[in-house]
């Protein structure tokens, strides 16, 4: 595969920071790392953003999730190795990222069931990183940024920023 066009993120001035900053903010509401990083994962599974399903499966691999963990997640609803609130935090990205699919986009039921496991912060720094992992889905998609072996070195840095 080859890009389209450079991705606008690298090329417009201003945009990595900005859309880098937005989805790093929801990194400081207290919801746990690979928690996070699977809800990233399974949103750039869903919509085929092969950039950040690499970048997300590298991160969880350094977090030390299990393979059982990583190879099922994209069946995590028969799966035994996901928690509860893992499984919360799952649907309403699921939920988050298929919004045309149904009536009511994020059903009552699925958020109720993440407001029981997740304080209204940490709801809030979910919705943040949905949000942001389906903009940067998007601008990869839309443009065919094949993924490679430099994002590694974005995984490190970004490991490294969060220590």
């Amino acid at each position: 595969m080859q890009a389209r066009i450079n991705n606008p993120v690298m090329s417009i001035p201003g945009a990595l920071d900005g859309i880098r900053g937005f989805a790093m903010s929801a990194r400081t509401t207290g919801v746990p790392e690979e928690t996070t990083a699977l809800s990233e994962l399974r949103v750039s599974q869903i919509n085929g953003c092969s950039v950040c399903a690499d970048m997300h499966s590298r991160e969880l691999d350094l977090l030390g999730c299990s393979s059982e963990r990583l190879h099922t997640l994209a069946a995590w609803r028969e799966a035994p190795y996901f928690s509860d609130e893992e499984r919360a935090a799952l649907a309403l990205a699921e939920a988050g990222t298929r919004l045309a699919d149904r009536p009511e986009a994020v059903s009552d039921g699925v958020w109720e069931e993440a407001a029981r496991h997740y304080s209204e912060e940490q709801l809030g720094g979910l919705v943040v990183t949905i949000a942001a992992i389906n903009a940067f889905n998007r601008l990869n998609a839309i443009t065919r940024q094949p993924t490679g072996p430099w994002v590694a070195q974005f995984v490190e840095q970004g490991m490294a920023a969060r220590t």
